[in-house]
């Protein structure tokens, strides 16, 4: 675990990180999303040893990404359930699978999205909510939240990047 700095644990990024950052985590989402629930379909699918995938289990289970559920009363065996939160983290790897076919995939995609109704490919983008836009850096800032302290207030006024009065990168 690295320490954890007031400003680390005040930002979203950074307790996101905590979360899930550790990339074995993503991975295992990664197969809860394409239906893997017991540990050793974890197992075979990623071949990590079975110290680290109970680690990361653990860790997965705390932090509230899955429910372990009994399955099996003898021997005891458990499936791990995805919960809300770990759906809602589901468009974070059409993001990552999105820009590792763009950038890591020199010879195309090995893997595509696609509608479950049509099978037509999609080509994801994170859009707001509101408008329909996308999201990119020349067109975003970042502000102080509700309940932002002084100091994530002061961190955020010194970014360059992010500043309204800056010019945005690329631009």
């Amino acid at each position: 675990m690295q320490p954890k700095s007031s400003s680390i644990q005040e930002c979203p990024v950074g307790r996101a990180v905590e979360t899930v950052g550790e990339w074995w985590s993503i991975l295992i989402l990664r197969d809860a999303f394409q239906g893997a629930t017991k540990f050793d379909e974890f197992s075979e699918s990623l071949g990590i040893a079975p110290n680290i995938l109970s680690r990361r289990l653990a860790h997965l289970t705390e932090s509230g990404m899955f429910i372990r559920r009994r399955y099996n009363e003898r021997p005891p065996r458990y499936e791990y359930v995805l919960t809300d939160k770990a759906r809602d983290f589901f468009p974070v790897v059409v993001a990552l699978l999105a820009w590792g076919n763009k950038h890591l995939a020199p010879k195309g995609p090995s893997i595509v999205l696609a509608n479950r109704s049509d099978a037509r490919p999609f080509d994801p983008i994170v859009v707001d909510v509101t408008d329909m836009r996308p999201i990119t850096l020349a067109n975003t800032i970042a502000i102080p939240g509700p309940r932002a302290s002084r100091g994530m207030r002061a961190r955020l006024a010194s970014l360059r990047a992010m500043n309204p009065a800056v010019a945005p990168a690329g631009d």
